[in-house]
């Protein structure tokens, strides 16, 4: 592992107003996603674990045509929660409505025919099996990015239905009329980011953004500053040695955390998660210092 306290030396942006987010397309993203992860697990030592992450992000993308319109919060609601400095998908108040219910089911269905472990074929069993009122634990524990370490696995596959549903509800919103609610806050639904992109997209080349580990927004955080604290001090860079340069993860010696800065704009075929799960490795060295995680990832809790 190499490490720097430097500033991050390459380009800081090109244009001084960079959008403050980009909303997901559900079906392209977690098509690219698979595909992606399919493409690492050639590669890869997680070759199996993310040939299971594929077929998840395979599920997620053919379930949606199958799927009811999700229903936005009303007109009032959403103006109220910008004129609060909130995000207009309040996480916290969330039903298990019909959408909902059916987006999980579809989910659990499909995920069936992917090859998995023992275990994990079991863990889907018991939460298709789930009685309602631990269904809505479960999801509570997701959306408050709380799941309990002795049932991951049962977590994993309720994650991947919400994901679902909250990309389809976060691309129906306006991106203009989102506000910025912190840093490390997504201003659509408040979630945390999974990982960080610079971008080389022609409105906004070589700008920040973090990706929302729940809905897929992106929003732009300035560069050489922490995600998770907002501080401009003692921000540096670390790095697995002889690799291509492309992941790295920004280390804040103020909050003490961690969050991975992923270079779209050197290579485009980057994904903020399949590619934070594929940098596992990068996670491990760091346990071994002083920093923290500070990102979200659904798919990495059982590492």
């Amino acid at each position: 592992m190499t490490s720097s306290i430097q500033p991050d030396p390459s380009v800081i942006g090109r244009i001084p107003s960079p959008p403050l987010a980009r909303l997901p397309d559900p079906e392209a993203m977690f098509e690219r996603r698979a595909q992606r992860l399919l493409a690492i697990a050639e590669v890869s030592d997680l070759g199996p674990y993310l040939r299971f992450v594929a077929g998840l992000a395979r599920v997620q993308h053919d379930i949606q045509r199958r799927l009811p319109e999700p229903v936005l919060p009303d007109e009032d609601a959403i103006v109220r929660a910008r004129e609060f400095g909130m995000p207009p998908l309040d996480r916290s108040r969330m039903n298990l409505d019909d959408v909902v219910i059916e987006t999980l089911g579809l989910m659990f269905d499909e995920a069936s025919v992917i090859g998995k472990p023992k275990d994990a074929e079991a863990a889907l069993k018991r939460v298709k099996e789930a009685a309602p009122e631990t269904m809505a634990a479960v999801t509570r524990n997701v959306l408050s990015e709380a799941i309990p370490t002795d049932a991951i696995a049962e977590h994993v596959y309720v994650a991947a239905g919400l994901q679902v549903h909250f990309a389809r509800l976060a691309a129906r919103l306006d991106a203009a009329k989102l506000v910025r609610i912190g840093d490390g806050v997504c201003p659509s639904c408040g979630g945390a980011p999974v990982s960080s992109l610079v971008v080389g997209w022609m409105e906004a080349e070589g700008t920040r953004y973090c990706c929302c580990s729940l809905c897929g927004t992106l929003w732009n955080v300035v560069r050489v500053k922490c995600v998770l604290c907002s501080s401009t001090k003692g921000i540096g860079y670390q790095e697995i040695e002889g690799g291509p340069g492309t992941i790295k993860a920004e280390c804040c010696d103020v909050c003490r955390g961690y969050v991975k800065v992923l270079y779209q704009q050197k290579d485009v075929s980057l994904d903020p998660v399949a590619d934070d799960i594929a940098s596992l490795g990068l996670d491990l060295l760091m346990r071994e210092g002083e920093y923290r995680r500070g990102a979200f990832n659904a798919f990495l809790l059982g590492f």
